[in-house]
């Protein structure tokens, strides 16, 4: 095999991406796959106005639209009353960004980017399991198990939760939250009861949550229920079993609990995630993706990170490329590691805590409930730091948003009660 400029090692949504926007400035890229096939495995997937502006970018949305559901609203409601606290205007944020909120099928948003690879000639080899890494000043090396080498100016580490590569920069492992994920397509025709497939719909409940909108044109009903697991929260082997998915939604509203009959109750997932670290990069060799920033799954980002990840890469690329095509890789990649670990650190952090938030109880879930009903419909004060255009430089990074105490709801709701006497 020629040497190739980059290999990457995972075939997953990250690293095709980042294959494909490498490949559109004329570099010869290889992605390696541990599977005997390029695939996806998951049901549905969003993606906000940060990543439709990507593929846009890449001539992909029109393709991805198509694929998916361009859904109106997102509506938060609470899964024990089933009573709405907040919504998204989704239409209108799209306005606002330029760029539309869009869900997928994961599978569906893969295949897309493996149809895309091999029209730009992207190498794509299978069943080659990297298990180590090395390097020179000149090249790095990605080693399968079979002993295979492949030598290239950079490997991208793109290979997940459980990467090999990050243990070149830090000896950590994935954290488990004790909460566990069960899933279940259905085709539409085959749901009991009406479903409104304009919205986005989360159902946030003590110690557990529920999520379900329309993939495939709205042919199909993606669903998730999620939960704390005593048994995973306990460290007993036996976590996540079906009677644990029925006790942690005993309690919530009817349109929740005549759903749970309809999800894949033969296998469930736990949920992890790591703490950020500061660096990605070593040398020739840089992890992207979940082998750099796995979150929790509560802003849907994960996946998009992973997208920005390579666009933002890519883009330093095709900066620091000379007009005969060589790159410097060094300053790429410091640029790369100047702007992403920082954005990612902050939606990792505030996934966990937007978690923490959905799975309130008592008083506080109360509270919760009071902050969420008042806010306005087109305020987008918590939104812009996330779904505005990717920074490429880290001055460009925009400012977080404000945290809204639990404790001032009793002044919220004291205004809006003189409000109404008023």
């Amino acid at each position: 095999m020629s040497i190739p400029d980059v290999v990457i090692v995972g075939g997953g949504i990250g690293g095709l991406s980042t294959a494909f926007a490498l490949s559109r400035l004329g570099l010869q890229v290889r992605v390696l796959e541990q599977a005997p096939e390029f695939g996806e495995v998951g049901a549905g997937i969003q993606l906000a106005p940060n990543c439709t502006r990507i593929l846009d970018d890449y001539g992909l949305l029109e393709k991805a639209k198509s694929r998916g559901v361009v859904p109106d609203r997102m509506v938060m409601r609470d899964a024990i009353d089933g009573s709405d606290l907040t919504l998204l205007d989704l239409r209108d944020l799209a306005r606002k960004y330029g760029f539309p909120y869009l869900v997928i099928h994961r599978s569906d948003l893969h295949s897309l980017f493996v149809e895309a690879c091999r029209d730009a000639g992207v190498e794509l080899l299978t069943e080659q399991r990297v298990t180590s890494y090395t390097q020179n000043a000149h090249k790095a090396c990605a080693t399968t198990g079979a002993g295979t080498a492949h030598e290239a100016d950079v490997v991208i580490a793109a290979d997940g939760l459980h990467s090999v590569a990050r243990q070149l920069l830090v000896d950590d492992q994935p954290i488990s939250s004790a909460y566990v994920a069960y899933r279940g397509t259905v085709p539409i025709a085959e749901v009991d009861r009406p479903v409104d497939l304009s919205e986005v719909v989360v159902y946030v409940g003590p110690r557990c949550h529920f999520v379900h909108y329309g993939l495939r044109g709205g042919d199909l009903l993606n669903q998730v229920a999620v939960f704390e697991s005593p048994k995973a929260r306990a460290g007993l082997a036996d976590w996540g079993t079906p009677d644990e998915l029925d006790a942690a939604f005993a309690e919530t509203c009817d349109f929740v609990r005549q759903r749970l009959p309809h999800m894949w109750r033969d296998k469930w997932w736990r949920m992890y995630d790591r703490n950020p670290i500061d660096t990605w990069v070593d040398g020739r060799i840089a992890l992207l993706g979940d082998a750099a920033h796995p979150p929790l799954q509560y802003m849907a980002q994960g996946a998009i990170m992973a997208i920005e990840d390579g666009w933002v890469l890519a883009e330093h690329v095709r900066r620091l490329r000379t007009d005969d095509g060589v790159v410097d890789w060094a300053g790429a990649l410091a640029a790369y590691q100047a702007v992403r670990p920082e954005h990612c650190r902050r939606v990792v952090l505030t996934a966990r805590t937007w978690g923490e938030l959905w799975h309130l109880d008592d008083l506080q879930r109360e509270q919760r409930n009071v902050l969420l009903r008042s806010r306005a419909v087109h305020d987008y004060s918590f939104t812009d730091w996330i779904y505005g255009p990717t920074a490429l430089f880290a001055e460009d990074e925009p400012a977080m948003f404000e945290p809204i105490p639990l404790a001032s709801a009793d002044q919220v709701a004291d205004d809006l009660a003189n409000s109404q006497v008023g």
